[in-house]
């Protein structure tokens, strides 16, 4: 049986009797992770990044300290210790514990997100998943983007709800990854 933290190639395949288990490592400038929260009671999306991520799909590694909202200010405030509190929670996983398919397309991942010290269950919406080779260099590789929508406070982080902003926040998780 294929693991389900092992990557998505060899599950893509029609998984033949000697399918062999392969692992794709994420390929960070192209897999940044993305939220998006409801700011003043629905006035505006607000949209941010992480750009500092590494693991194997679908056991993510993401460095909060690399948390980027296009304003400085923001920045410091979402990296303080009624946010993120990257000072004390440096990084945040996620760790699949079970794969989705429909037919040998891979349709979603139950797992656990670690975020802020707290770990709770998670279910990811996963689209536009496929595997080949990469038009450019050649190297055999997977893509999907991976989504859902978590509410903050269950992790601990309440500042702002609801007056300025939102408890849900969607959680996006674009993935390219190369075989290793």
């Amino acid at each position: 049986m294929i693991r389900p933290f092992c990557l998505l190639c060899a599950l893509a395949l029609p998984v033949a009797a000697h399918a062999t288990e392969e692992t794709y490592v994420i390929e960070p400038v192209h897999s940044q992770p993305m939220f998006d929260v409801q700011h003043m009671m629905g006035f505006s999306t607000q949209h941010g990044s992480f750009t500092k991520v590494n693991g194997k799909v679908i056991d993510v590694t993401i460095d909060t300290t690399s948390i980027r909202s296009f304003n400085e200010r923001l920045d410091s405030v979402l990296k303080g210790e009624d946010y993120f509190d990257v000072a004390k929670y440096p990084i945040m996983t996620f760790k699949s514990s079970k794969l989705a398919f429909d037919g040998d397309r891979l349709v979603g991942a139950d797992g656990e997100l670690t975020m802020l010290g707290v770990t709770k269950p998670v279910s990811l919406k996963v689209a536009n998943f496929m595997c080949g080779d990469n038009p450019l260099n050649k190297k055999p590789m997977c893509g999907a983007e991976a989504t859902t929508t978590i509410k903050r406070s269950e992790w601990g982080m309440k500042s702002g709800i609801p007056k300025s902003s939102s408890d849900d926040v969607r959680l996006t998780l674009p993935i390219e990854a190369y075989r290793e």
